[in-house]
């Protein structure tokens, strides 16, 4: 067995480690005022590692004993995170400067979360899934419990703890089940080859059930959802930004990696397990985000109704027709590639809004185009793209999935699509109706700082170029496909 490491292969997680270390002790020499420096320096770091991962475009290698793989498709999501990454340092920036944070170890944390996400993309066994998984986990329970006087943060960090301890377990018992009736196999294509005619096995599904619960946790997928709103209202929003899009992006890309890699051809054991969790969870988020009053809460429970398009494509998996899942496939790159853009931009948003004069209440968004027209334009956007309206990119996002769906002719889940956009579509748009036609309770202008309008803008304007550029978007996911 060849144990030989290829460092080229592995060079943006050494640049992002290396980043990482150097942030945490850079902090202890620099003085109180000085702190902030972090920021530039992470971003430094980001920036490098995403030169590196254009150093290894086109390339495919294979390392550490088949465990860690390099194709276009880690490559699409470590840029994916990388771009994340910025836009989060972006929103923490004014956020933490106020000096109540220990700013150091933040960055430290938040660089080794995404180090974890980085590494789940390449992961091509269970154990380097499991460690990757749990390297996005850890770091994001201390930063979400960073706001240490506050009981609300103690309360979410707590919660998203437990469960996210409770998760790990299941899927790790899952994990060893699938060890044992392979007979000892970790490798994902060597486990895909004994599954094959296994699918009525009990002990198969059982395995599948465990891994898939436990993902369900990590991605807040109903009925596993309840930590996810009490942990992003009380956690940072920077923090809550980066949870609703790395770390939740990073347990879809787990999971893609082990339901396509692992156990596509059992997938007719497990395919209706995720068209019910599709629906409950696109339904149940909308649903209860049509009475939220609290813009984090609500961006929460549309993160919930949103994993349910995602989850969709898991449930057309079918190992008879390879165009079918191909499609599938690939409609769920598109769909969180362009989530994790309008997801950050609204966050940002909404940190933008609270930070000078505002708050996080929905009712305080009243007459908002009035104060800060820049700020009311552009959250619409990205409120208007979440819900799928054209002309943003989340158009594409929910089109993609549709039409998966329909060629799979599965046509009761594109109407149960359907309906959940005309429910989120009401929610989304309450708000942008609220900023547009509705008087302020002040005429007191908001002040915003250039870096979260810059991050703003650069989100803004990815959502709108997506349309002409669809293509792009497209063939980078196309060659995305390992199968």
């Amino acid at each position: 067995m060849n144990t030989a490491v290829d460092l080229h292969a592995i060079s943006p997680e050494l640049v992002l480690a290396g980043t990482a270390c150097l942030v945490l002790i850079a902090d202890l020499f620099l003085p109180e005022d000085g702190k902030w420096l972090a920021v530039p320096l992470s971003a430094a770091g980001i920036i490098g590692t995403l030169a590196a991962i254009v150093s290894l475009l086109g390339e495919h290698r294979v390392t550490l004993s088949g465990a860690f793989e390099v194709d276009s498709f880690s490559l699409l999501f470590k840029g994916l995170f990388a771009v994340i990454g910025l836009f989060v340092l972006a929103i923490s920036f004014d956020y933490f400067k106020t000096g109540r944070y220990y700013q150091g170890e933040y960055y430290f944390l938040m660089l080794c979360s995404l180090l974890g996400a980085f590494t789940i993309s390449s992961a091509r066994d269970l154990i380097s899934v499991f460690i990757a998984l749990e390297l996005i986990s850890i770091p994001a329970f201390v930063m979400t419990g960073l706001r240490k006087r506050d009981p609300r943060s103690n309360e979410a960090a707590l919660k998203f703890f437990l469960f996210g301890v409770l998760s790990s377990a299941l899927m790790l018992y899952g994990m060893s089940l699938v060890y044992g009736f392979t007979g000892g196999l970790t490798n994902l294509g060597e486990i895909a080859g004994s599954l094959a005619g296994k699918a009525d096995e009990p002990i198969v599904a059982l395995s599948v059930f465990f891994i898939v619960v436990g993902f369900a946790f990590k991605i807040a997928a109903v009925p596993f959802h309840f930590w996810a709103p009490d942990t992003y209202e009380g956690a940072p929003t920077p923090v809550a930004a980066f949870l609703s899009t790395a770390s939740k992006i990073g347990g879809f890309v787990g999971l893609l990696v082990l339901m396509y890699g692992a156990f596509p051809t059992v997938a007719d054991a497990w395919r209706p397990a995720f068209a019910a969790l599709a629906v409950l969870t696109m339904t149940v988020g909308n649903l209860i985000a049509l009475k939220q009053r609290h813009i984090i809460r609500l961006l929460a429970y549309s993160g919930i109704a949103q994993s349910g398009y995602v989850l969709v494509t898991f449930a057309l998996i079918d190992p008879n027709n390879l165009e079918v899942s191909r499609q599938a496939f690939q409609s769920a790159l598109i769909y969180l590639a362009i989530y994790g853009v309008m997801d950050l931009g609204a966050f940002a948003a909404a940190v933008a809004f609270a930070r000078r004069g505002g708050s996080y209440f929905i009712d305080d968004y009243s007459g908002l185009f009035q104060r800060s027209p820049a700020l009311a334009l552009m959250l619409a956007g990205f409120l208007v793209s979440l819900a799928g309206a054209p002309p943003m990119a989340g158009m594409w996002a929910k089109l993609f999935v549709f039409l998966a769906a329909l060629n799979a002719q599965a046509y009761w889940l594109a109407v149960v699509m359907g309906v959940n956009a005309v429910i989120a579509a009401w929610y989304y748009l309450a708000i942008v109706k609220r900023m547009f036609f509705e008087q302020p309770e002040t005429q007191e202008p908001l002040e915003i700082t250039n870096v979260l309008y810059a991050a703003m803008g650069v989100a803004a304007i990815a959502l709108v170029v997506f349309l002409p550029a669809i293509n792009v978007l497209t063939e980078m996911v196309e060659r995305s496909t390992p199968f």
